[in-house]
């Protein structure tokens, strides 16, 4: 059975850092794209960061590009994702996604991964 778990939220101040990490049970780990998405109530599901599954190629959000950082540790069937100068607006359910897709645009489609996790609360107060 596959299972992503996110771990690492919190509540932070505004300019605070948070490391989220996602342990995933899949098979074959290291041949999965690895992603994180953040999701309000109330919005749809956007991509946050995403990471290749040779770790060489990222993607970025915009609103996040510089401050984020993804990163993965094949051997230990770990993604991160280092948040730096955190803001209000990072505010958010944070989750794990995991699948087959490479490159863009697909990499940044929550529905192009097969696999999710349960979602880490981030609030960033100001």
């Amino acid at each position: 059975q596959v299972q992503l778990v996110e771990a690492g939220g919190g509540l932070v101040q505004a300019g605070d850092s948070l490391r989220l990490s996602c342990l995933a049970s899949i098979h074959n780990f290291r041949l999965h794209s690895m992603a994180w998405f953040r999701q309000v109530p109330g919005k749809e599901r956007e991509f946050v960061a995403g990471i290749g599954w040779r770790g060489g190629v990222t993607y970025y959000a915009d609103s996040v590009k510089g401050r984020f950082t993804i990163s993965r540790d094949n051997a230990k069937n770990t993604v991160f994702l280092q948040m730096n100068s955190l803001k209000p607006e990072d505010t958010a359910v944070y989750y794990c996604a995991g699948g087959t897709s490479t490159g863009v645009p697909a990499m940044k489609i929550a529905k192009t991964y097969s696999f999710w996790g349960q979602g880490t609360q981030v609030t960033v107060s100001s």
